[in-house]
């Protein structure tokens, strides 16, 4: 048997082997993160042995540059092994290179920790989990930068139109009609410019007659009496009009992607979306971010690694009387499970019961909240080992 173990890098992967004996036949091999540098190494490993079943392959889980290599090898008929670097990093201390790091000596340390197979495989979720989390954490992004402009039109409109959402809450001006007024008339100078007639017919379509002449008429007087500056407007009006498109650009995209997450969780008829407070969109993200649930022997590591496990501080003889959430693990799984959670302490009579049971107790809401998401990770981790629906007990 042979041992490959492979250092991984953005541009350039390093890859030694070692045979049984632990005597190093490729050391340091250095070859592109594309096709042409996976068919070099194909041909280095050939010169060793032709059967791919005699080597096992061991790689770290580096960000997200390993993937592309480890679909090559897994296409080549490769068994490759995915490991934690923590791992790796153990494995460093107890060697005479540990004061040592360059990617030819870690490729080493990979393949020699393969040899003696003290490791355990980072779990990979399968196809489907890996889809859910690709695209939640797209359609997270896409929110967040949405957000981000949302808060930039707000700023504009502070500045040239501050009256604006007096006629239009701050929810109400990111409204289709609203948006049609922006993109048409972007300042109070063109409203003043144009009849209640005229502005009622752009609302009366955008909304699709549920706004009109009342909402026009209001927007003509807010903009006649408008304390918006007024020097500088071609370029507030350019940033605004292009912001508004922009978002709505990104309200579609959020909107396809939100499509395609529906379409994957009906294909995969989970039960996460038997627990109240948990839809289509927060299942996936929650399912994607947690891959195979059997890699987590019991709750309490699912519960860490959500990040919503104490974290005790200690110093000499000092005890912290106040814990608070250690926050490591996936942010998008202890995001989702807060959302779920604040739902269910709503929904569900024995989560609200607990949840009204830590209030009674002096705990802030969302410390009665952290607790309702650990005793869902509990939930969720029941049904989905078991593969059975959650029923509400009264």
């Amino acid at each position: 048997m042979f041992y490959l173990g492979i250092d991984i890098g953005k541009r350039t992967h390093v890859a030694s082997v070692m045979d049984d004996a632990g005597k190093v036949l490729l050391k340091g091999f250095s070859f592109p993160n594309s096709f042409e540098g996976g068919q070099l190494l194909l041909t280095r490993l050939r010169t060793i042995s032709d059967n791919p079943s005699q080597f096992l392959t061991g790689m770290e889980a580096t960000g997200h540059y390993w993937l592309a290599l480890f679909s090559f090898l897994e296409e080549a008929d490769y068994f490759v092994h995915v490991i934690n670097p923590i791992q790796t990093d153990g494995w460093r201390k107890g060697t005479e290179i540990r004061k040592r790091k360059t990617d030819i000596i870690d490729s080493v340390l990979i393949a020699d920790l393969i040899r003696y197979g003290s490791f355990e495989d980072t779990t990979l979720a399968n196809e489907e989990m890996f889809s859910l989390r690709q695209l939640t954490r797209y359609r997270s992004y896409l929110v967040g930068t949405a957000g981000d402009f949302k808060r930039k039109i707000i700023a504009i409109l502070d500045q040239v139109f501050p009256e604006y959402d007096t006629v239009f809450s701050k929810v109400g001006v990111f409204g289709k009609a609203s948006k049609a007024v922006l993109l048409e008339y972007s300042t109070p100078d063109a409203l003043n410019e144009i009849t209640a007639d005229t502005l009622a017919e752009t609302l009366r379509i955008a909304s699709r007659n549920r706004v009109g002449l009342m909402k026009a008429e209001a927007l003509k007087t807010a903009a006649s009496n408008s304390f918006g500056i007024r020097f500088a407007q071609d370029a507030f009006t350019f940033q605004l009009r292009s912001m508004i498109e922009q978002l709505n650009f990104l309200e579609s995209q959020i909107k396809q992607t939100e499509e395609e997450i529906n379409e994957l969780m009906t294909s995969i008829h989970s039960v996460i979306e038997t627990i109240p407070g948990v839809g289509p969109i927060t299942g996936a993200t929650i399912l994607g971010e947690i891959g195979d649930i059997h890699k987590f022997s019991n709750p309490k590591k699912l519960v860490a690694y959500a990040g919503i496990d104490a974290s005790v501080s200690q110093s000499g003889q000092f005890d912290a009387t106040h814990n608070v959430m250690s926050k490591r693990g996936s942010p998008y799984l202890r995001k989702a499970l807060f959302q779920a959670a604040i739902v269910a302490s709503r929904s569900d009579p024995v989560l609200k019961a607990f949840y009204e049971k830590k209030r009674s107790e002096g705990k802030h809401h969302l410390t009665a909240i952290g607790a309702v998401s650990r005793k869902l990770c509990y939930i969720i981790h029941a049904i989905l080992t078991k593969n059975e629906p959650y029923e509400i007990r009264q």
